[in-house]
């Protein structure tokens, strides 16, 4: 069983930045990719950010490429999203899953931290 937790969400100006935070806990923890989602009032809930467990593959949600930054720490089983020049709609609750492999969809899934932009 896999327990996700993040944390580090908060309140920012616009242009601001903040670091989300992932940890996972479980005695076996070896997913495919750890990714990131954000869901905001109203909104369908979307992809932001993955990174493979094993090796250095990224993939980003076209709107944060080149202000968000994922990276992982396999020692302590976190995964880390650094945001950079937040905008207003950056606003949502920032969502951590893991799947096992690439053909599967993300089956283990985290309570969420809230991140707000203030402008």
């Amino acid at each position: 069983q896999v327990q996700l937790v993040e944390s580090g969400g908060g309140l920012v100006q616009a242009g601001g930045s903040l670091r989300v935070s992932c940890a996972a806990s479980g005695r076996t923890f070896s997913p495919y990719d750890v990714g990131w989602f954000r869901q905001a009032p109203g909104k369908e809930r979307e992809f932001v950010a993955s990174i493979t467990w094993r090796g250095d593959s990224t993939t980003y949600l076209q709107s944060v490429q080149g202000r968000f930054s994922i990276s992982r720490d396999n020692a302590k089983k976190s995964v880390y999203l650094q945001m950079n020049s937040l905008k207003p709609e950056d606003t949502a609750v920032y969502l951590c899953a893991t799947r096992m492999s690439p053909l599967s969809g993300y089956d283990y899934w985290g309570q969420g931290t809230q991140v707000t932009v203030s402008s």
